[in-house]
């Protein structure tokens, strides 16, 4: 019998050639990008999950308000982790990871020397590899972090120094003072699904930094990660309990750091301040650190998960529903065969099992063909959204039981609502020729709204592309209160030593450059953020409390190079002593209340109690992305000292045209300075549009989706046409030799379509406007959602339908009506 089914389905695909080629072409299309997402997808949703014990591991981040500014970050004091472990037992151990920033890392081999700047140096506790089980191709993962001088390099960066050869026992010169480094240690590379990605490990007792900062608990420059005991992984209500003991160990424990500051933490905590240690589980850490950042690797996004996840059901059902439409539009076809199966002796049972063989064999076929695509295209994507996925993924996770369950539930998804709708035909009225008269309007509503649900997803998805389009491009042209256009940045300047500033000075006499500046940091980059106290000049009340502020520290030429505008006041000058002056931006002042800023007083407790006089007021200048607000901020003079980070800048600006030339001659520059050191740089434009990347590429993937399933919506509507234009050839010859013109023709056949195109664009705004404006929600600064883009996609949709049917209708309205009525 089921051999029996399989052959009847078979016949009747190879005698509707078209339809059934409609139907693979929708199924295998809308299954090929089920399955991209569903790689995807997965590949998101694995990070970290390879490391043994992965569910004890949580991330410890500080939840802080300082002046009324909120953040949550992932950088903890150096005496967080053992203070933690030490005072709750469901803490078995700690371990911390500092950034020491690019270092120039050098090896001294027997013929040549291989110098590279490496971004991705980590120092770590001797314990890091105990807690987080990355496998060792050399090695041993207790004892190669012991000593204070040892370095343990993953595989393509010991190949990268030391070619073929073995790595271990080699000796790397790490920084300006080439500190030498012996390789203890080889990692086998790191997996694309992890959150950490390094290429080397170092010792953190062999960075003094961290040594100095043992005691503060306002120094923020580590992250440090604890592993839970047992009874306590994975526990959500213990994790909650857990978390509401830290704020009394936090008060005792930074009570004298925050006083060798000068800033008491009751006083701090009574005028609103809170300093509160939060754990985030390390499977998380990938799609949920949104608002919290990280500065070990590039994070992803859930709601691109969600939002992936709901394209990808939307496209299957247009599949099915293609399915469903085409399958009951040829209901008159097929009645008679069922009237016949009946008056047989066939029962429903059997034939509902048939249209439904039909239907599963469509579905594997399609599944088949999907597959092939995706083998033949998954490189391509791989590049579209930067990772590598990989066929292989089908059996190590599985995936191939849902491809499997996907094509059985897309096949009985497509199959049911035909298999129980041409069963219900009775056998006498269908041979009479009434059956379908007598089902004609239950089926044509359904028929219809299924069109109208196809197009209402079509019209949503192009509202959506047009939204997504316009934020991005809004975070290109909106004004960020400098000009980041022909701005070359070269970074750790400080490698020059001594001579930095004679460097720049040497920019400054070259033809293409027209200025040049040293700064701590740029926009875009690393910020540094410290509480300061507000002192009014003479006996004046103080009119805020702390202040949290985001600072660069840079020269005179910083704000005429970037073009930011002074409000008030004056820049930074030569001819002043302005190593205790500071310029704040609008932000800064209004949240302290000043209504004469200019003269007032900025006091620094973390800098020996420094005071810094306000010189001037300069307009509110973006330094991130514009999903966040423009924070207080504060630059100090270079000569002030106020803090140092261990990296600087030279930011030049390059006269139009003469880029090429100005780095030829930079590059040369730097030769003649630091010969062994590598010569970097980027461009300011080019960093601002990093920080939107992620967005962009999920806006193309995004907009390529859309495309597809809109195409697969267009098929069905293609196949609809065509039978519509069919059903009523011989209608449209007699209204043809009745005097009818092509054009009133074509109209009368697309004005059915056009009415549902119509109702599922009044369907679809509500929709996208929702949709839309949770995701702007994530931007600080953000465009209106305006009625037109809802009108450019229902325009759109609109054209794309008349464009399908218009086919068919031209084809039906200029065909000669004798041949339709011949047989009248």
């Amino acid at each position: 019998m089921v051999k029996n089914y399989f052959k009847t389905a078979w016949r009747n695909m190879l005698l509707n050639k078209a339809n059934s080629f409609i139907n693979i072409a929708g199924l295998s299309i809308g299954l090929a990008c089920v399955i991209f997402i569903v790689l995807y997808v997965q590949d998101e949703l694995s990070y970290d999950k390879f490391l043994k014990n992965a569910d004890h591991i949580y991330q410890v981040n500080l939840n802080g308000n300082i002046g009324g500014q909120e953040f949550i970050g992932g950088g903890t004091p150096p005496p967080a982790g053992a203070a933690l472990m030490n005072e709750f037992p469901e803490i078995e151990t700690y371990t911390r990871i500092y950034q020491p920033g690019n270092t120039v890392v050098r090896y001294e081999g027997d013929h040549a020397a291989n110098y590279f700047s490496e971004k991705h140096i980590w120092a770590v506790d001797s314990n890091f590899l105990q807690v987080f089980s990355y496998e060792l191709k050399e090695g041993n993962a207790a004892t190669c972090l012991q000593k204070i001088n040892s370095i343990i390099v993953t595989e393509n960066t010991a190949k990268k120094y030391f070619g073929n050869s073995s790595a271990v026992g080699k000796t790397l010169l790490l920084g300006d003072e080439k500190k030498p480094f012996t390789v203890t240690a080889v990692l086998r590379n790191l997996p694309t699904q992890s959150s950490l990605q390094f290429d080397m490990l170092a010792p953190i007792s062999s960075y003094p930094a961290v040594k100095r900062f043992s005691w503060s608990w306002v120094w923020l420059q580590v992250i440090t990660y604890v592993k839970l005991r047992d009874n306590f992984a994975n526990n959500d209500a213990a994790i909650k309990n857990l978390e509401a003991k830290f704020p009394s160990m936090v008060k005792v424990q930074a009570a004298s750091a925050f006083k060798r500051i000068g800033q008491p933490f009751d006083e701090f905590l009574k005028n609103g301040g809170r300093w509160d240690l939060e754990l985030q589980r390390l499977t998380d850490i990938h799609l949920y650190s949104a608002g919290i950042g990280s500065r070990l690797t590039t994070l992803g996004d859930i709601n691109y998960v969600y939002i992936f996840s709901i394209i990808a059901l939307f496209i299957i059902i247009l599949a099915c529903v293609n399915f469903m439409n085409l399958s009951t539009a040829q209901s008159a076809k097929r009645a008679k065969e069922v009237g016949i199966r009946k008056v047989l002796g066939s029962v429903k049972q059997q034939l509902v099992k048939q249209f439904l063989t039909e239907a599963m064999l469509y579905s594997f076929i399609s599944t088949v063909i999907a597959l092939a695509m995706v083998a033949l295209l998954i490189q391509p994507f791989d590049q579209l959204i930067s990772k590598s996925l990989s066929l292989s993924s089908f059996f190590t996770n599985y995936i191939w039981l849902f491809i499997l369950a996907l094509t059985v539930i897309t096949g009985l998804l497509a199959g049911s609502y035909p298999a129980f709708y041409l069963t219900s035909f009775k056998p006498v009225l269908v041979l009479k020729g009434m059956g379908a008269v007598k089902t004609s309007i239950g089926s044509l509503f359904i028929r219809n709204g299924l069109v109208i649900f196809q197009f209402a997803v079509s019209t949503i998805l192009i509202s959506c592309t047009i939204i997504v389009y316009k934020q991005l491009r809004y975070t290109q042209t909106k004004d960020l209160g400098l000009n980041k256009e022909n701005v070359l940045v070269i970074a750790n300047t400080n490698r020059l030593g001594s001579s930095e500033k004679s460097f720049r000075d040497e920019l400054l006499k070259m033809p293409e450059i027209s200025n040049a500046a040293v700064s701590t940091s740029i926009p875009t980059g690393y910020e540094f953020t410290d509480s300061y106290v507000p002192k009014p000049s003479g006996n004046k009340e103080q009119l805020a409390k702390d202040i949290s502020l985001t600072s660069f520290i840079v020269d005179e030429n910083f704000i005429p190079t970037l073009q930011i505008k002074v409000l008030q006041g004056r820049n930074f000058s030569k001819e002043f002593s302005d190593s205790a002056s500071v310029i704040l931006n609008e932000a800064a002042a209004k949240q302290i209340g000043w209504k004469e800023p200019i003269g007032q007083y900025l006091e620094y407790p973390g800098g020996d109690n420094q005071r810094f006089k306000v010189i001037g007021i300069v307009k509110d200048f973006n330094i991130q992305s514009l999903r966040s607000t423009v924070a207080p901020f504060a630059l100090f003079h270079t000569s002030s000292k106020t803090y140092d980070l261990g990296t600087m800048y030279i930011s030049a600006r390059v006269k139009e045209g003469q880029i090429s030339s100005a780095i030829n001659k930079l590059q040369k520059q730097w030769k003649s300075f630091t010969p062994d050191t590598p010569f970097e740089y980027s461009f300011l434009d080019e960093e601002f549009g990093a920080l939107y990347y992620s967005d962009k590429r999920m806006s193309i993937v995004f907009s390529l989706f859309t495309a597809l399933s809109i195409f697969v919506a267009c098929l069905g509507l293609f196949g609809l046409a065509a039978y519509t234009a069919e059903k009523r050839r011989k209608e449209i010859g007699i209204r043809k030799v009745l005097g009818a013109s092509v054009q009133g023709v074509v109209t009368m056949l697309s004005k059915e379509f056009i009415k549902m195109v119509l109702i599922a664009s009044l369907i679809a705004v509500p929709v996208a406007w929702w949709a839309m404006n949770k995701w702007l929600e994530d931007f600080a600064y953000r465009v209106n959602i305006e009625w037109s883009v809802f009108v450019i996609a229902a325009a759109v949709a609109m054209f794309i339908a008349l464009t399908t049917v218009s086919f068919h209708a031209i084809k039906a309205a200029i065909a000669n009506p004798v041949k339709s009525l011949r047989t009248e």
